[in-house]
């Protein structure tokens, strides 16, 4: 039996969005895409909060367990980088990262219909397919 493969959605934000997301992670100045999370009870996690938690979290628990340590670390240290991670935030559902095909298609169409030059500037769909995503760095 095939394992059935779970989704995650990100969007890139606007740099100004992002500066208000990260402080406001509610949402409250984005009543449409607070209310579309609040349908889903899903939250935003920025993706460079996100890699500078791991790199906090494996420092004080150390490294040698943490096998993306030294790439993420390398990773959020770079500007150009770290201005694209800034921009980008993982939509978490039930507080999960990964969830089901329902859930992100209903989820996914009603994020696109928040896409314009100024808020929202894409909505991105991955799943859980090794083979539909880069690997780690093998270090």
């Amino acid at each position: 039996m095939e394992p059935t493969l779970q989704f995650q959605l990100r969007i890139t934000v606007s740099p100004e969005l992002a500066d208000v997301l990260r402080a406001d992670p509610a949402c409250a100045s984005h009543g449409a895409l607070r209310e579309v999370l609040r349908r889903h009870d899903a939250t935003l996690k920025c993706q460079f909060d996100a890699f500078a938690d791991y790199v906090s979290e494996a420092q004080r628990q150390g490294t040698e367990n943490y096998p993306l340590y030294q790439w993420t670390r390398e990773t959020i240290g770079n500007p150009e980088k770290k201005a694209r991670y800034l921009r980008s935030f993982t939509v978490y559902v039930n507080g999960s990262e990964v969830y089901g095909k329902d859930v992100t298609d209903t989820m996914e169409n009603e994020l696109l219909e928040l896409v314009s030059e100024d808020g929202i500037q894409r909505v991105s769909r991955f799943d859980t397919n090794p083979a539909n995503n880069p690997q780690p760095p093998g270090r």
